[in-house]
């Protein structure tokens, strides 16, 4: 494939947020997301100078039209400007370049069999994606049992659709969640009774992002109970917390129960039947899961492109993930777009799980697309 014409621009984001997108042979689109809650070690979005300056850098000083590409492996040509443009920038731009080498069907591309993941589904959320009072954990999410991807979409769907009916939810995050008059515990308990009262085929699980009510040593929770909504934890404290509460609600998967740096911390929480997921512990970085490997602090890892900047150093990350036995769960950001790239890397890289949200144009494309690949390549 010869870069015949490119083209970087900006365009926004599902939270209204500036973001980059590139065009490739006027027809081929990558853009890069944005989150909200983000860790500390994750690349910078753009340029120290701004978005427009990368947008400026990709179409008047990289030079890239009459460039030819032949296979994944050489968008590696563009890693070198990570630092200089920004992990958002290089993602939008190695995702227009690999539409334009699959001719717009990525994952038949890239394997020619393919896997379809379980989409993790943000049902009830709260944290740092809403402005409104809600539960201190980030996300509670469902996780569908069925056989084939399109079955378990629509188990998600429905378990939603008759929270919003039994809550009269009208408030949402930024993902698309129903954001709730209840406290943590209330909701962990609200959500394993739906479960079980419908005989629903699901288990739940939560993203607590604790990084997000971590200070001082403590983390903080203002909206925990009925009986104490202020409650503060040692980190002592809150490992004993998460594992009564995977114990209690049988929780499928935690993520990020302690802050970002604790790799001793990860290391204790129970795992028997249960994902433990580090997202700001590992930040999709090979150095971090390498420290996190050592001090066997998770068995599972969020995959997120633009939090390292480089799709080449995302399969990087997968393929040793895959060798040492750590589950992958490939996600969106809050702040996303309408670009399907991770759906077509989870069916093709054969990643297990992948957390789109269940609600909103941004999120909703990227499950139909899984479903259309499922349809014409199962």
């Amino acid at each position: 494939m010869r870069i015949q014409d490119l083209k970087a621009r900006i365009i926004h984001n599902s939270r209204g947020e500036k973001t980059i997108e590139v065009i490739v042979n006027k027809k081929y689109k990558g853009s890069a997301p944005s989150g909200a809650s983000t860790g500390k070690h994750e690349v910078p979005c753009f340029s120290s100078q701004g978005i427009s300056f990368s947008v400026h850098f990709i179409n008047t000083r990289m030079k890239l039209v009459g460039v030819s590409l032949e296979e994944f492996s050489d968008l590696a040509v563009f890693d070198p400007f990570i630092s200089e443009i920004g992990g958002n920038a290089v993602v939008a731009l190695q995702s227009a370049c690999l539409q334009a080498l699959s001719k717009g069907n990525i994952a038949p591309y890239l394997s020619s069999r393919l896997r379809f993941p379980i989409p993790l589904g943000n049902c009830i959320g709260g944290g740092a994606h809403t402005a409104f009072k809600s539960t201190d954990i980030q996300e509670f999410l469902l996780i569908p049992q069925a056989k084939s991807f399109v079955e378990r979409v629509r188990i998600n769907k429905k378990v939603y659709d008759t929270i919003g009916k039994l809550t009269l939810a009208k408030k949402k995050t930024d993902e698309g969640a129903f954001v709730l008059p209840k406290t943590d515990e209330d909701v962990f308990s609200f959500l394993s009774s739906l479960l079980e009262s419908r005989d629903i085929p699901a288990r739940f699980g939560v993203d607590m992002a604790s990084s997000q009510f971590y200070s001082g040593g403590k983390y903080t929770y203002s909206n925990f109970s009925s009986l104490s909504q202020r409650k503060l934890f040692s980190t002592q404290q809150q490992i004993d917390l998460v594992n009564t509460w995977i114990k209690e609600y049988r929780l499928g998967y935690v993520e990020d129960p302690l802050q970002e740096e604790d790799f001793s911390g990860f290391s204790k929480v129970q795992r028997k039947r249960t994902l433990v997921c580090g997202d700001d512990l590992v930040t999709t970085n090979i150095g971090r899961l390498h420290i996190a490997l050592k001090h066997k602090s998770v068995n599972s890892i969020i995959v997120k492109p633009n939090q390292i900047g480089s799709l080449v150093h995302t399969k990087e990350i997968v393929d040793l993930c895959r060798k040492k036995g750590i589950q992958t769960v490939i996600s969106h950001r809050s702040g996303e777009t309408m670009d399907p790239l991770i759906a077509h890397l989870a069916a093709a890289w054969h990643i297990p799980y992948i957390k789109t949200g269940i609600f909103g144009k941004e999120r909703e494309v990227k499950l139909k697309e899984l479903i259309r690949l499922e349809r014409e390549y199962s």
